[in-house]
């Protein structure tokens, strides 16, 4: 690894590719974080991960209308830029490409990138365009940033599958790194909307963890997976007062309906409280 030098922050696209530009003639390894700020300890874990297998380490810093439906919650998605770049140089950041709106999206052509059946289900179903302003913002800091490697919590979990097919279909040359989800103590994803909860929501969303865990242990059993389903979705309306969206155990990453001798499993749910949508998963094997 290469001697540590001061965390440099941009907002321009041309200073960032100068960036990359001159790490790639230098024969550095670029790891990427992708962000949407407010960053956490789940992000610290991405790059603490990027920069234990690469020379640099660039965080972008990017909420990105595009994957915001209507009547969703990018205005009031929490942000703090300062924050966010004290978490990101000490976690070993050496850049933060922080672009805003008009930045990333000076023109519009028209063109469009589809997900297609994987983005059918799952948050997918209840937030169409979702997965289309994913890729699209994924596509844009990757050609930006030129990495070696990308990393991505799997608390996110069917974006993960869609961006690494998109990789694989498209011959992305950059490698995409799987880290698992970081969880508070008593078990919630972290996550930035956190913040939104209320005292009563927080004290309720462990719950949506403690579901999951249950049925995977019920799935290994050999329980009725439709059984099972039922199940997370009886105990997580009876003990938050969120809604729930979707309780669902597919094949991952395929995110298909599992037959009989299906192994590599997920089971997936979002709970809509009163001003912050939570999801979580488990991905295990059905056998072992």
């Amino acid at each position: 690894m290469t001697e540590t030098t001061a965390m440099q922050c941009t907002p321009a696209i041309s200073k960032m590719i100068d960036w990359q530009q001159a790490m790639k003639t230098t024969k550095q390894t670029i790891g990427f974080v992708p962000t949407m700020g407010f960053l956490h300890e789940g992000h610290a874990e991405l790059i603490k991960e990027a920069k234990k297998n690469n020379d640099r380490v660039a965080v972008s810093i990017f909420v990105n209308p595009a994957q915001f439906g209507p009547g969703e919650d990018f205005e009031e998605y929490p942000r703090n830029l300062d924050a966010d770049i004290r978490l990101a140089s000490q976690a070993g950041a050496d850049i933060v490409f922080c672009p805003g709106v008009e930045d990333m999206y000076p023109t519009d052509g028209g063109i469009r990138i589809v997900p297609g059946p994987l983005a059918d289900r799952l948050c997918g179903a209840s937030r169409p365009g979702h997965f289309d302003g994913v890729l699209k913002v994924v596509l844009k800091l990757v050609n930006i940033v030129q990495p070696d490697t990308v990393y991505f919590g799997m608390k996110d979990a069917q974006q993960l599958a869609i961006i690494e097919t998109f990789f694989r279909d498209y011959n992305c040359p950059a490698v995409i790194v799987r880290v698992p989800t970081v969880r508070e103590m008593d078990g919630l994803a972290k996550s930035s909307r956190n913040v939104n909860l209320s005292v009563q929501e927080r004290n309720e969303a462990p719950v949506i963890y403690e579901a999951l865990q249950q049925a995977e242990l019920l799935v290994k059993e050999g329980g009725s997976l439709e059984g099972i389903t039922q199940f997370v979705e009886n105990t997580l309306r009876e003990k938050t007062s969120g809604a729930v969206d979707y309780v669902s155990i597919l094949t991952y990453p395929q995110l298909e309906e599992p037959t009989a001798v299906s192994q590599d499993l997920i089971i997936a749910c979002a709970v809509q409280f009163s001003k912050a949508r939570l999801i979580d998963n488990i991905i295990f094997k059905r056998e072992g």
